[in-house]
């Protein structure tokens, strides 16, 4: 094999990759988690807060 054909199945690999993440990310059974995932920022973390203020108390 001469080094074109190596670059030419190095490419094909690459779009196959690169085709199978977008099928993945745009797939229907993965709407649900990626709408979850882009709310977590508005996430309300008022289970986090008892914690890290338990953490402060009993390092006094």
């Amino acid at each position: 094999m001469d080094t074109g054909t190596l670059q030419g199945i190095g490419t094909l690999l690459a779009i196959l990759a690169f085709s199978g993440v977008c099928v993945w990310a745009w797939s229907d059974k993965r709407k649900a988690d990626f709408e979850e995932a882009a709310n977590l920022p508005f996430a309300d973390d008022t289970a986090a807060r008892p914690l890290q203020n338990r953490d402060q108390e009993s390092a006094s």
